[in-house]
């Protein structure tokens, strides 16, 4: 507080507390109801004075900021209301949403069941040709068995031919056309 007002407020006081007392001594008059009224109104004035301009300010301030507030709500009311909007056409659109998806989920099923049929009919065509080579090598193998095993045979009865159908007089013969090729 201001040094003046202080000064102004003591005064005031010290009137209304000597009217107080010389009212008790005299009796009641027009005159002594005047100086608590004017001392009030002293005291009145100074107070106006000293709090006009701190409670001036502080409503224009609180004036300030409720219509900040209320520009806020309004504000946020209207972003509120945009998200709200949002998320219903949302909400609306989702059964759509999910039948799309239903619908993608089964093409991509069967995108895959026919990969895989393709996948299976390529491997079992892989193996049939494996196998079948697999059985030409075998026939093969079993070819070249049989025809040494023929051979073998072969050798063996003409072996044991030569044995028992040749007589000494063919050993003989043999041996000296063998040695007059070796001396030629």
């Amino acid at each position: 507080m201001k040094p003046a007002a202080v000064f102004l407020l003591l005064v005031a006081s010290s009137a209304v507390v000597r009217a107080a007392e010389e009212g008790g001594h005299h009796q009641s008059s027009l005159a002594d109801l005047l100086w608590p009224a004017a001392n009030f109104a002293i005291m009145v004035g100074v107070l106006v004075y000293l709090l006009r301009v701190p409670l001036t300010t502080y409503l224009a301030d609180r004036s300030t900021s409720i219509r900040k507030d209320l520009v806020d709500a309004a504000a946020l009311k209207a972003s509120a209301s945009t998200q709200l909007s949002e998320i219903d056409q949302k909400m609306r659109a989702l059964p759509g949403e999910l039948a799309s998806l239903r619908a993608r989920a089964e093409a991509e099923i069967q995108a895959e069941e026919q990969r895989i049929a393709q996948q299976a009919v390529a491997d079992r065509n892989r193996l049939v040709e494996q196998a079948r080579k697999q059985m030409e090598l075998q026939v093969r193998m079993a070819r070249r068995e049989l025809t040494e095993h023929a051979a073998n045979l072969a050798v063996d009865l003409a072996t044991r031919t030569v044995e028992h159908d040749t007589t000494t007089d063919d050993h003989a013969r043999l041996i000296d056309r063998y040695v007059s090729q070796v001396s030629r």
